[in-house]
């Protein structure tokens, strides 16, 4: 039967039909059936063979996780057997169905944190800004760690806290990750995890009815310190189960942006985590994790990170709310383009500034307000910058509505510029947080939002810049900006020198938006 279907003719694809991830499960098979694929498998022909493929579903990609299972092949054992003649029934009674795993994650990749048997790589942390941590004394700390011996125990390969002492904390810092762990606790306990040294993913006892006044009968998995009414504060459901039962957490953490899942349900939906300790101040680019715990004896296992590329963090940042952007730029030409042609090229699919070569480079279109996404990698000390409404003649910095900074202002040549010059800061005008840019050779993911003189800034998943240039009253070097009235413009690159390359550049004006 197999090897009947081994041979099968690549023409006959077509008579497979995949699902996309955003259509309706119909049928929907058993739950029971369902569970037990926790990897999705689905057909492909290569070579004139049939394949099945077993796959997990990560929020931007499909990651094969196991070699295909190619028909015809060696015998295969009666379990085997028996597996694939299950997947084949699936496949057959569901046609229309792709099963795929709800916990989207690649766990081959996964790297746990908790061995089991020590509390090797984690110290003790009471609940303190990284500034009062980094302040404190070595007795301080050693003090710390006596009380995680007096609380904190394992147990059958469990972490266990009685409710009491310090948080225990990584070693290491952490950027973008995605985070699995699982965590059982008792009726009255009050916890969560600080993310990058921050409070918090919310865990506590949505039964206590002490808690309904701030939110606790929403259940955990919120931002809990998040400001009131923001984003992700409450959980969008009620996910936790029963006490004694293990939970499982998932969060994918891109720059500030955070999403959650509990018990594989969604509680938070990209949302911006808030800097508790100085609400002025985004996220810190990095931090270690902490497992928070009072009020009531909490058991954590299974903790594991994955840390993400920047390719990966870019697929999420743009797959999300990516509905009416266009493309401006079509990786082979310079269609739809203007002004220094010939100081700039395409290199690998990437619009690229000629080495010693400069130049506005800009859209033939004309934008009022719009949003903005690009992708942008530097070279070493590497200049250049976003004209946002520019004329389409002079300088974008001053003729402009504003040029938007982009440089390696982690370059020695670049420390003592003034901050108003620094990557993601109105040239000029007004300046951006520093520090939140990748590596030198690493695609950033940025996004702009041009709202009448408001302009929004957002580098890898974290706002630097959210200002109203109307009120900026002081300027660099006390130069005029003209442009600060232009309230229509061109959108482009402002090239000074260096080879700084864009790619994926999506624009949606913002009267399309519903």
């Amino acid at each position: 039967m197999f090897g009947e279907f081994g041979r099968l003719p690549a023409a006959s694809r077509g008579h497979f039909r995949t699902r996309r991830r955003d259509e309706r499960l119909r049928p929907s098979p058993p739950s029971a059936l369902r569970d037990t694929f926790l990897r999705s498998y689905h057909w492909q022909i290569d070579d004139g063979e049939m394949m099945l493929a077993m796959t997990r579903k990560p929020f931007h990609e499909t990651a094969l996780m196991d070699r295909p299972i190619t028909y015809p092949q060696s015998p295969p054992s009666l379990t085997e057997m028996m597996m694939r003649c299950l997947c084949l029934f699936v496949c057959l009674l569901f046609p229309s169905v792709e099963l795929y795993a709800q916990d989207n994650s690649t766990s081959s990749s996964m790297v746990p944190i908790f061995d089991g048997t020590s509390m090797s790589g984690w110290h003790g942390r009471p609940h303190m800004s990284p500034e009062e941590y980094e302040a404190s004394t070595d007795a301080q700390r050693q003090q710390w760690m006596d009380e995680v011996a007096q609380h904190w125990t394992i147990q059958d390969g469990e972490l266990v806290n009685d409710g009491e002492g310090p948080y225990l904390t990584t070693n290491r810092s952490y950027g973008d990750i995605e985070l699995r762990l699982k965590y059982k606790t008792v009726s009255g306990a009050d916890s969560g995890v600080y993310l990058r040294a921050t409070p918090q993913v919310q865990i506590w006892d949505y039964t206590d009815p002490g808690k309904k006044d701030i939110g606790g009968n929403l259940g955990s998995g919120g931002l809990w310190n998040n400001s009131p009414g923001a984003p992700g504060k409450d959980p969008l459901t009620l996910a936790d189960k029963p006490f004694e039962q293990w939970n499982d957490l998932r969060v994918v953490q891109v720059g500030a942006r955070t999403t959650v899942y509990l018990n594989d349900e969604l509680v938070v939906d990209h949302a911006i985590m808030e800097n508790f300790w100085d609400r002025q101040l985004p996220l810190a680019k990095s931090g270690p994790i902490e497992l928070q715990t009072h009020g009531g004896e909490i058991r954590w296992k299974d903790i594991q990170v994955r840390e993400l590329t920047a390719e990966e963090s870019n697929s999420i940042l743009a797959a999300k709310n990516a509905d009416g952007f266009e493309s401006k730029f079509d990786g082979k030409s310079l269609r739809g383009w203007t002004g220094a042609i010939d100081d700039y090229e395409i290199v690998d699919g990437a619009i690229q500034c000629r080495d010693e070569r400069g130049g506005n480079l800009y859209t033939e279109e004309t934008f009022d307000n719009f949003v903005v996404r690009v992708e942008f990698k530097l070279p070493p000390a590497g200049n250049n910058g976003l004209a946002i409404r520019f004329p389409g003649q002079g300088d974008p910095a001053y003729v402009a509505f504003c040029e938007l900074q982009v440089l390696d202002d982690t370059d020695p040549v670049y420390q003592s510029v003034d901050p108003r010059q620094r990557t993601g800061s109105a040239y000029g005008i007004a300046a951006a947080h520093p520090g939140y840019l990748r590596p030198v050779g690493d695609w950033n993911f940025e996004e702009v939002t041009v709202d009448g003189t408001r302009i929004r800034v957002e580098l890898n998943g974290t706002v630097i810049l959210d200002a109203d240039l109307a009120d900026v009253k002081e300027f660099m070097a006390n130069s005029p900006h003209p442009g600060l009235s232009r309230t229509e413009g061109h959108f482009g690159f402002a090239g000074h020198t260096d080879p700084v390359q864009f790619r994926n550049v999506m624009i949606r004006p913002l009267t399309s938006v519903q």
